[in-house]
This record gives structure tokens, sequence and C-alpha cells, in this order.
């Protein structure tokens, strides 16, 4: 469900701070974690910037880190909506992992796009601007031998769209099947 992510800085910060028109800057990090820092991009005060975030959140009524959580359903869950509407982030990576159980033992896969370009999974800010969710949604039939879930990947044109469209335009996003190639590799 996208718990590791992989962030190779060359070419990835090059490619993204042409692509917004700003200074992006992601440390490479193969095994990028939850509880880590994620270098995101984001719109505020309307100027496009990157902005830092932890990723998950850990509500006073959960047992556990919330990493994730499902574009099915962000729209509408309490913990999710308002960070849904008004703070939406794209998660700038060069791919994730997966884990697949077989013959009893967990195997690592990683994706990412089988042509080395950016993938851009949807995210949301909580806590104060402090706080990273990801969102997952049902796995295309390429990643779904690996898993029934896999990020929400919004396709390079529509990156603005996702962190300052308006509504109608945001929401669409939640549905779109990515369709772009993926190397998939196992570890």
């Amino acid at each position: 469900m996208c718990g590791r992510l992989n962030v190779i800085d060359d070419p990835l910060n090059r490619l993204v701070s042409e692509m917004f028109g700003i200074r992006f800057t992601a440390r490479t990090n193969h095994d990028l974690r939850p509880t880590q820092t994620v270098a995101t991009v984001a719109v505020s005060h309307g100027e496009v910037g990157q902005l830092d975030l932890i990723w998950g959140t850990q509500p006073y009524w959960a047992k556990s880190l919330i990493m994730n959580a499902q574009a099915e359903t962000v729209a509408v869950k309490a913990t999710f909506a308002a960070a849904f509407e008004q703070h939406r982030v794209v998660v700038p990576c060069s791919g994730w992992y997966e884990w697949r159980e077989e013959q009893g033992k967990k195997h690592k896969f990683h994706f990412a796009s089988r042509h080395d370009d950016v993938l851009y999974m949807a995210g949301i800010v909580l806590e104060n601007g402090q706080r990273l969710v990801t969102l997952t949604t049902s796995a295309n039939p390429e990643c779904r031998d690996y898993h029934a879930r896999m990020p929400l990947l919004i396709q390079p044109q529509a990156a603005m769209t996702w962190i300052a469209g308006h509504p109608e335009q945001f929401f669409a996003l939640l549905t779109e099947v990515y369709a772009q190639p993926l190397a998939i590799r196992a570890e």
C-alpha cells in the first residue's frame, strides 16, 4: 500500500524544478519511510514551492500511524476532508516499493516509470502544514499482482490541477487510472 519511496535527486530535482519553475531540492533516499521528511510541491499564498513534510499522522484516536488515505473516501472522511479540499500536494519520487508474499517469504518489488520519468503521488497536508498523508487507489492491471492498492499517481500535465485546481477539476483526478508503463523489478 505504498509505505516506502525511492527518491533519486538527479534527475528528479532538475525535472521537478523545470516543470514547476521552482528550485526543488529533494535528497536521495532509496528507502524513504513514514515519519521521515518528504519533499513535496504545493501552492501556498498563491505561490508554487517546495514544502517539506513529515510522512504520516497519528490522530489521538488512532492506534498507529496513518500514512495513506483512500482516494475513494478522502473527500468524506472527517480526518481528511478539509485537507483534501484545501491542502493538496504532489510528492515527486523516482519510485515506490511493495512487498509480496511468495512461498512464505516476503519479497520486495520496486515500481518506477519505465522511461525514468518523475512519478507524482497525490498527497494532502495535515496538522497545521506539518504532516503528509499520501493517497492510494485500486491497483491498475500492471500492479494488481503485487498489491490490491497503489499510490494515486497524477499525470505531470495534471499536477497543477491537483495542487491548485477547482474542485470539479481535482475531484476528477481521484478516479483516473494511471496508464503509463511502469518498470517493476524484484529487489
